[in-house]
């Protein structure tokens, strides 16, 4: 019974290896959604510019646009921020921002101080549409077809490399798409 014992750390170590292995050459930022295809999912949200005015998914219909889930919170956000203002002001690319878990008078601060690049931005204090997005950290951002329907989640900074060479072939084709 005693050599029994003395072979389960050999045991642990094998598996944990087997796990380590398997994770090699994975990149951490390619995380699956389980929404990938399908719409975004039922919200009713404030405007975080007119908290008076509710806004819902139809937000998404009719354009290919971006969904840039961001707090002022998250340092990445602020990294990729410049970005995001390019893309909207010289690339004319439709920006969705889901504020997520903020306060809003510093969401307002940040976007006079920093530039505004959303079309409309939704406040989620809670979290609740992040939650049913999948959103487990910020900045994430997905790519909506015209009809309202999730066709990609980039997680992480988006820059002009990503812009290039991820979302920007993604967006004309889904653009080209009736």
């Amino acid at each position: 019974m005693k050599r029994l014992f003395l072979f389960i750390p050999v045991v642990i170590a094998v598996v944990l290896g087997v796990f380590l292995y398997a994770g090699i050459g994975k990149d951490p930022n390619k995380l699956e959604s389980a929404r990938i295809g399908q719409p975004v999912p039922a919200f009713e949200l404030a405007d975080l510019n007119d908290p008076g005015r509710q806004l819902t998914p139809d937000i998404f219909l009719g354009q290919v646009s971006l969904l840039n889930v961001w707090g002022t919170w998250c340092p990445a956000c602020r990294d990729e921020h410049g970005d995001l203002v390019w893309l909207a002001e010289e690339k004319g690319i439709p920006i969705i921002g889901l504020n997520y878990k903020d306060n809003r008078n510093l969401a307002l601060r940040w976007l006079q101080d920093l530039g505004d690049p959303y079309q409309v931005s939704l406040f989620d204090p809670q979290g609740r549409l992040g939650f049913d997005l999948g959103v487990y950290g910020a900045p994430e951002t997905y790519i909506v077809d015209k009809k309202g329907m999730i066709r990609y989640r980039h997680v992480g900074v988006v820059n002009e490399k990503v812009w290039r060479e991820d979302l920007e072939p993604r967006i004309r084709r889904y653009q080209e798409e009736g």
